[in-house]
């Protein structure tokens, strides 16, 4: 599998937990990566448009109630393939995380015992 790119995997991740519409992506996005990651609508709908073309994702034909849609919004899902796409990233990105604390470029990580109640 190839790499993906950072907006192709958070869009990814954005749709893990359920469907959504472009702008609400773009905001999801934006506010997971506190701003790290700031999508423009052509960014994203050239995305969408690649990751439907891969079977990764799909329009969804459900709608939210009447009164919380806009009828011009499409609404996306992510697929099991996209699901499996998503996986194997987060899976490669932390292998290299490992080997960059291997190589002490970042700090181990603390116990969670050490860490409990801490924000």
């Amino acid at each position: 599998m190839p790499l993906l790119t950072t907006p192709i995997f958070q869009i990814l991740l954005s749709l893990i937990d359920g469907d959504g519409h472009g702008y609400a992506l773009i905001q999801d996005i934006r506010e997971r990566t506190h701003g790290e990651v700031s999508l423009t609508a052509s960014t994203l709908y050239a995305a969408v448009r690649r990751l439907a073309e891969s079977g990764w994702i799909e329009e969804s034909a459900t709608r939210p109630r009447a009164k919380d849609d806009d009828a011009r919004r499409r609404y996306y899902r992510i697929t099991a393939a996209g699901r499996t796409a998503a996986r194997l990233e987060a899976e490669r990105l932390e292998r290299s995380t490992t080997m960059a604390r291997e190589r002490r470029l970042l700090a181990p990580l603390r116990p969670a015992a050490a860490t409990k109640g801490r924000t």
